[in-house]
This record gives C-alpha cells, structure tokens and sequence, in this order.
C-alpha cells in the first residue's frame, strides 16, 4: 500500500498516515446542522471529505466513515436558550422544530446527491444519541471535569489544565488569552469561569427540544454531540477528524478536551480542515449580499452567473483547488471550468471509442499513472492530479489526429486507469449522467428542425441553427448516422 502523508491540523505538518489498524481507516466529518439550506461553503467543505473518501479507498483502505446530523438543540455560544437555532428557526417558520429538521435534512441530502457525494458509512443523529451523551456529562462530572449550576452543566477548562492537560493546542491559543477575549453572555454567571463551554443546559418549560436527564430537563450541548457520535462508532481513538476551518476553536477544541478528560487519550491522530469558499473575492454573506444557494448556481436562478452550470462542472471546479486552499468563485472562473471540463470529457469519449493498432506507445503510460498516486498521496492534491490527467488529455487530442501512437495493452490501461481518477476519484460525472436530459431533448428538436430544413434546401436557416447554437458553446457534427453535439 503507497505511503500517503496528510497534513495534521494539530502539529502544523504533512505527516506519514499511520492507520491505528492497518488497511484500515476510522473517518469523522462534522456534519450539517439542520435548520437551513445547506450553503455552498459547507457543499465545498463535504466534497473535499468526499474526495478524501475516494482517495482512501482508491489506495485500497476500507473506510469506516461517520458523519454527523445535528439536529438537537444548537448554541454557537452558552447564552440565552432562546438563542437556539432550530428554536428560531421553528417560530419563523411557524413549524415544529422536528418539522424543520426534516425539511432541510431532505434538502442537505438532495444537495449532495446533486454533486455526487457518496453517502457515509454511517450518519447518525444527536437526537438519537442523547443517552450516550448523558452518560459522557456523568462520567465528566464523576471526574471533576464538569460541574452541575443551576441544572446545566459545564465543562471546567481551568481544572482541565492544571492537571497538566493543553485546553487550546489545536488552535494554538493559551488560556489566559482565551479569558481575556470571552465576552459577556447571557448565563456566564452559572460558570466558575468565562471560558467554561456547556455539555448540558437545561431548558425552561416552554422550550420545545427538551430531554430527562439527572440534572433536569434539557439539552446537549453542541461540542458533546461529535465526541459521543464519534467514539461510538470508532472508538476513543480513531485516525481521521474533519471539518472546516472554522471548527476548530472551539468545537474541535472541546472535542479534545473532552476526549482526553473521559478517556485519558487524545480521540484523534489526524485533523484535517477545509478551507473556507469566496464568490468574486469576498467572503460568501447574507447579510452584504454577496451570496448564492448550491441549486441556484445549478439552475441559473441568480445575478452573479451569465448561466446555469451543471452540477459536474462545479464540482469539477471546486477540485482545481486544494482543500485547504481558499476557493473563490466567479463567472470567469466557472466559464474555464466549463471549457475544461468539456475538453476532459472529450478526451475520455476519444479513448473510449479509439482503436488501437500500432506496435509502439509515445506515452509513458507508467510514469504518467505514477504521477497521478504521487499527486493524491500527497495530502490529497486534486489540482496536482488534474494538471496530470490534462497531460494524459493532450495526448489523446494528438492521438487521434495520428500525431501520437498507443498499443493495444496501453490504450486499454489508460482507459482505465482514466476513469478510475476522473470518476471514481474526482467524483465526476458525464453531462448525461448528471441528468441533463432536458438539454438532449431540446437539442434534438433542434437538430431535426435543422434536418428539415436542410431537406427543403433551406441552408439559411439550417445554418443560422448551426452558428447560433455554437455561439451558445454547443458544436453539432454531421456524420454518416445523423448529427450529433458536443460542448465546447
């Protein structure tokens, strides 16, 4: 199996991946909180896992991948209950907060399907963990971690650390700036210190998402739900933690921190971030505008993009990019998305119909291949890979017009070996695949109309079909058996 070096989040270096057993991976993603659409960063953030999940299994591991649902109750910070998420949400929606959860679960599994994520192995829900969450509060409680105010309960960072223990080592940040920064909250009285995160906050009777616990009715907290979520599934200690970048103070943080204080390991051997996703250079807001929902960059229902763009082509541009690289977005940037991915997909369409014939191959079909592991074996670099599949795309161009020669034995590996990186790794997939069947029956409209008016010699408009149909990146050929498209 080819040595694979990742870089780990927490010592701030490409490290050699050593699975705890080996052949064998233990994969936990922060999943979707679900009480809105599912936004284009967080789409960019699970394509990257995604494609790191394809990777891992290319190289041969057997992947245990656990992604979350966070649909309890859901605090960014410990204030005022009434500040919950899906609390709001459901008032301003005028729906039950279960009820809210399920619409955009639909959504966030539709919008992924879209782009052709695979499903994990494994996606539980906070819901449906509640009991292990309150036994982990107990066992931190049992230890002087964690203690009981006013029925929440909170984790006790200063006892955490001055049992020698680093609350901060992710982040790189110490404690004493930590204090410094807290700001005041709606119920930091309850904590013996500011920086104090809760693992349970009770809930006055009028909050709907509510559970029994030993400490009152209430709810988890947020950072308590991925410990429990993870460490049932695969263990106080597994080998891969992701997430975006922004998770990792204080959420991945307290994940620590907990993990160590229950179990006296640290939960993670690798964390690996995603880095965040800009639209024509600025920061993706609401708030200033500069904003645009997945499924409206597919069907074209925004002011940003001249068009509509099929889901294979943003995600083909989303892995010109390294995941931790920031990605920015913009109408130029997905028009030569658009025209490479068109020319890949060409290339694969040669190389699928190619006969070969000759004696001799012009293409070093070995250190090509080898390039390609060297790219993904190195901390997942997709732009690397792509550079190296045009290599292999500019080859077949020549091929075809005679200027290069393949045997038979080769043109079959690169077959292969072509759609194993394009569409089982990159997660690609062919305009037809994508559900573009609209666009083929329209185009045969199209194409008939200008058949029936090449019959009646009317060449004007047989033509004018033909140019205004290639201005629009839609090139037809006529051949023996009919007319066919491609897009250019």
């Amino acid at each position: 199996m080819r040595e694979l070096k990742v870089y780990n989040s927490i010592s701030g270096t490409k490290e050699v991946f050593k699975p705890i057993h080996e052949g064998n991976v233990g994969m936990y993603v922060c999943g979707p909180t679900v009480y809105s659409n599912v936004h284009l960063g967080n789409v960019r953030t699970f394509m990257s896992f995604d494609f790191i999940y394809r990777t891992l299994i290319y190289f041969g591991f057997k992947v245990r991948y656990v992604r979350n649902i966070t649909d309890a109750g859901h605090l960014t910070d410990d204030g005022d209950v009434n500040n919950d998420r899906f609390v709001k949400q459901s008032r301003l929606e005028k729906l039950e907060p279960m009820e809210i959860v399920q619409k955009y679960t639909v959504d966030f599994h539709k919008v992924l399907d879209t782009f052709n994520l695979l499903p994990p192995t494994i996606e539980p829900t906070a819901t449906g963990h509640i009991l292990e969450q309150i036994e982990l509060t107990q066992d931190l409680v049992a230890k002087g971690f964690a203690y009981v105010s006013n029925g929440s309960v909170y984790f006790d960072v200063q006892e955490y650390n001055s049992r020698g223990l680093n609350y901060g080592e992710l982040s790189r940040r110490n404690i004493e700036e930590l204090f410094a920064n807290t700001r005041d909250l709606d119920g930091q009285n309850e904590k013996k210190n500011p920086q104090d995160f809760a693992l349970w906050k009770a809930a006055s009777p009028a909050h709907i998402m509510r559970w029994n616990s030993p400490w009152g009715a209430g709810f988890p907290g947020w950072h308590l739900e991925c410990t429990a979520m993870s460490t049932k599934y695969l263990g106080d200690q597994f080998d891969i933690h992701g997430g975006g970048m922004d998770l990792k103070f204080p959420h991945h943080e307290c994940e620590i921190a907990q993990g160590k204080a229950c179990n006296g390991v640290s939960p993670v051997n690798y964390w690996l971030h995603a880095n965040m996703l800009t639209m024509n250079a600025q920061r993706m807001s609401k708030s200033t505008g500069n904003y645009i929902l997945p499924m409206q960059l597919v069907n074209g229902d925004n002011d940003f993009f001249e068009k509509a763009f099929h889901p294979a082509i943003v995600r083909f541009n989303f892995m010109q990019a390294h995941y931790r690289s920031v990605l920015d977005i913009s109408n130029e940037a997905m028009i030569a998305s658009e025209k490479g991915y068109n020319r890949l997909m060409e290339a694969v369409s040669i190389i699928d119909n190619f006969h070969a014939t000759a004696e001799v191959s012009t293409f070093d079909f070995a250190l090509w291949k080898e390039k390609c592991q060297e790219a993904l074996a190195d901390d997942f670099n997709s732009p690397i890979l792509i550079a190296h599949l045009f290599e292999a795309v500019n080859f077949i161009f020549k091929l075809k017009e005679g200027k290069e020669t393949l045997t038979a034995a080769h043109l079959e590996e690169l077959r292969i070996t072509l759609h194993e990186f394009v569409f089982d790794v990159l997660g690609l997939q062919t305009v037809e695949e994508g559900g573009n069947t609209k666009l083929d029956d329209t185009l045969q409209v199209l194409i008939d109309l200008r058949t029936q008016a090449k019959k009646a010699r009317n060449f004007e408009l047989s033509d004018q079909i033909r140019d205004r149909l290639l201005e629009k990146g839609i090139q037809l050929k006529d051949g023996r058996e009919g007319t066919t498209y491609s897009l250019v």
